[in-house]
């Protein structure tokens, strides 16, 4: 099973992210757009693992302790950089306690033998990744399929999405089907 560690997001944010793709899309058609319905906010990828093992998880995860959190959703922005930009995001405004709880998770299953991040944990929600041969690895030295897109943004106001309390986090089983995925929650974890 592949799976991964997440926060959702509730629908009236993912229906102003869907209504912001709708309008910017055609700016950058040459990129691949993550479906509305998949978004969420990211806290851990564990990848392959067999289902004994995803039970482990699950324990592990029911023993994480943290707060219930707002989270505001606003900007956006281009990783690595906008001159190299591969994947195109939504920023993340939270309190520390979505820091603290995706640190919590790192530890937790680190516990269990799965490797800590390597990076520090930067909330984002991604929109789109650079598509095609000529935008993938050439690390940068591709055409940014994101300029037009880029220069669009440029003349609009700073997008605010909204906030949402977030009360659970979850597990999701990540399954590929013909190009796209199809996330399912396997269990859910209280926040108090």
């Amino acid at each position: 099973m592949r799976i991964f560690v997440a926060l959702d997001i509730d629908e009236a944010i993912r229906d102003h992210i869907t209504r912001f793709m709708e309008g910017v899309r055609g700016f950058a058609p040459d990129a691949r757009w993550v479906r509305p319905e998949l978004l969420h906010v990211t806290l851990k990828f564990v990848g392959e693992k067999p289902p004994d093992f995803v039970e482990k998880i699950k324990q592990a995860l029911s023993s994480v302790h943290a707060e219930a959190m707002d989270t505001s959703f606003r900007g956006y922005g281009f990783f690595p950089g906008p001159k190299a930009a591969r994947v195109f995001w939504i920023g993340i405004e939270a309190t520390p306690q979505l820091g603290t709880l995706a640190k919590a998770v790192d530890e937790i299953l680190f516990g269990l033998g799965i490797p800590k991040e390597e990076h520090a944990f930067s909330p984002h929600l991604t929109l789109a990744r650079a598509g095609g041969r000529s935008a993938r690895g050439q690390k940068g030295h591709g055409p940014n399929v994101f300029q037009h897109l880029q220069e669009k943004l440029a003349a609009l106001t700073i997008p605010d999405f909204g906030t949402v309390t977030s009360g659970e986090f979850f597990l999701y089983q990540s399954q590929p089907q013909r190009g796209v995925s199809r996330y399912t929650k396997i269990a859910a974890f209280p926040l108090q």
